[in-house]
């Protein structure tokens, strides 16, 4: 892709909306939606690497209720011909069609490879990539089993969306709270990814979520490695002008 004089390419990851309440995650969405309308003028494409709920499943007919500012924000970007792409996330993995179908977004399981102006991303949410962290990586296995899907989609709306909800906040999923210590370059399971990858095929950027912290980090004298942060504590997100990708904070006009 070419990106067109004065246009940009948007990075954003970890929202969580919906927790730890609905009414507590508002504000978060709010602004999110902000941000959203202040980059479409020059946005040239809008990349959302997961996690954009704390938890989304779609049933037949139904999908989580709430959300409508983002939702209807993303339909309206769509329909000014902006595209969006959307990567799962851990805590909303179980996508299926909705926002191909109603929002016109396609959605990515795993990490994909996009070069613009001669510049090459890798980009996903990050989960379970890397050495270690078996016990997740099996957990995952489970949960985006065909006979797992299955089983939660027979509980009512109301029972499954409960479930998963208590579940989340419990274990302060939404927090960050495991994943917002830098742990140093050489114990970064995903820097030590993006390096082995680096062994077999050159790329200029690796960029990916899942950390909730906001990280640049060189991992040759071309190549490096992104994190975005998240939209709880740090609200910041990936800007691309052609030529460099740089980490920027938003902050609401007037604050």
């Amino acid at each position: 892709m070419n990106i067109p004089e004065g246009k940009k390419i948007y990075f954003s990851s970890d929202n969580h909306l919906g927790a730890p309440t609905a009414e507590a995650s508002l504000p978060r969405e709010q602004r999110f939606v902000a941000w959203l309308n202040e980059i479409e003028h020059d946005a040239a494409a809008i990349f959302l690497l997961g996690d954009l709920f704390d938890f989304w499943f779609e049933y037949r007919t139904v999908v989580p209720k709430g959300f409508v500012r983002t939702l209807g924000k993303l339909a309206d970007l769509r329909d000014k011909g902006i595209p969006v792409y959307f990567f799962v996330g851990n805590h909303d993995l179980w996508m299926n069609g909705y926002f191909e179908k109603e929002l016109n977004i396609p959605v990515y399981y795993k990490p994909q490879e996009f070069t613009f102006n001669n510049t090459t991303f890798f980009i996903g949410h990050g989960d379970g990539l890397g050495p270690g962290d078996k016990g997740y990586k099996r957990m995952k296995k489970v949960f985006i089993s065909p006979f797992f899907k299955w089983c939660f989609r027979w509980l009512h709306p109301d029972i499954g969306v409960r479930i998963a909800q208590y579940l989340s906040v419990k274990n302060k999923l939404i927090s960050g709270d495991d994943d917002a210590t830098f742990l140093g370059e050489d114990n970064e399971w995903l820097v030590q990814y993006a390096k082995r990858k680096l062994e077999t095929k050159h790329c200029d950027y690796f960029v990916f979520g899942h950390r909730h912290l906001p990280l640049e980090i060189n991992l040759n004298e071309k190549s490096k490695y992104v994190n975005l942060g998240d939209w709880i504590q740090y609200y910041t997100y990936g800007e691309f002008d052609g030529k460099t990708l740089s980490l920027k904070k938003y902050e609401l006009p007037n604050n």
